[in-house]
């Protein structure tokens, strides 16, 4: 399988302070100039787990990632800046800001924790969908994701349904920089953009676009693709409320939940899919 194209091209590490340029894998379907979701979101939380990480905190991992896009980034080169707010024993908290031209367009918080060996009897709750058992070796390179509907099972690529039912993603890790391997965090906060994707898609395409995403991880995300299943979903007056759980071939590790507007509808961006019955 030809390896997947990075959402951007070059890092510019220095400290704290990181600038990305982006490549033709970071555009977005909302609009020719404008970056994804999930490559911003993808850039700020790598920023923050190296914040972490120069700081020998090894001894931690994330527990919490939360972003928030309040101004369209644009395809130009974004400065991100990581910010240690606290940092003990056991937990450390990172702000995460990316700039252009000198305005903030998206921000985001790290929350890291050490991990014990304590346990606990109450009910667990695990709403994950099975993996597919292909994991992309067999398909081309610029496959991202399957699509999963509920009564149909997983798709094969370029058959996404325009359905009203209970949907689920399996993503492929992305690289956030060419000839980077990614990280397992980097990976899970990218993909967390992508709740919108399933939960806000309908017979008429995606109808509304996410503000926010907010994940919180129980465990370490294993290396390789992040699968993303609805649980929750409320909308009133144009507003959306979403949730969906997080797993990996290991299963469930965590959940993640969006806010969104209602917009005008667009197919999926590198994955047009058929009309509501057509699964060719």
């Amino acid at each position: 399988m030809a390896a997947r194209s990075a959402f951007f091209t070059s890092a510019d590490d220095t400290n704290s302070h990181t600038r990305f340029t982006p490549g033709a894998r970071a555009a977005s379907g909302w609009g020719a100039d404008h970056m994804r979701g999930m490559a911003v979101s993808g850039a700020l939380a790598r920023t923050a787990e190296r914040a972490v990480e120069h700081r020998g905190r090894t001894d931690l991992i994330p527990v919490r990632w939360s972003i928030d896009l309040f101004r369209p980034t644009r395809m130009q080169d974004i400065d991100v800046t990581a910010t240690i707010v606290r940092e003990g024993r056991r937990f450390c908290l990172v702000d995460v800001v990316a700039e252009q031209n000198g305005s903030a367009t998206a921000r985001g918080t790290a929350a890291f924790a050490a991990p014990s060996e304590s346990t606990s009897r109450v009910w667990p709750a695990d709403d994950a969908v099975a993996p597919p058992d292909s994991d992309g070796d067999d398909q081309p390179g610029d496959v991202e994701r399957f699509y999963w509907d509920e009564g149909r099972g997983w798709l094969t690529p370029g058959t996404s349904p325009y359905t009203s039912a209970r949907k689920a993603v399996w993503h492929f890790p992305i690289p956030i920089v060419d000839g980077e391997p990614p990280s397992p965090f980097s990976v899970t906060a990218a993909v967390a953009d992508v709740v919108n994707a399933i939960a806000s898609v309908g017979p008429d395409g995606l109808a509304f676009i996410n503000t926010d995403a907010t994940v919180h991880l129980s465990r370490r995300p294993s290396a390789g693709s992040v699968g993303l299943a609805m649980t929750t979903r409320t909308e009133h007056a144009g507003l959306s409320a979403a949730t969906a759980v997080v797993f990996d071939r290991h299963g469930a590790f965590g959940q993640v939940a969006a806010s969104g507007l209602a917009t005008q509808p667009i197919a999926l961006l590198h994955h047009p899919f058929p009309a509501e019955g057509d699964v060719r």
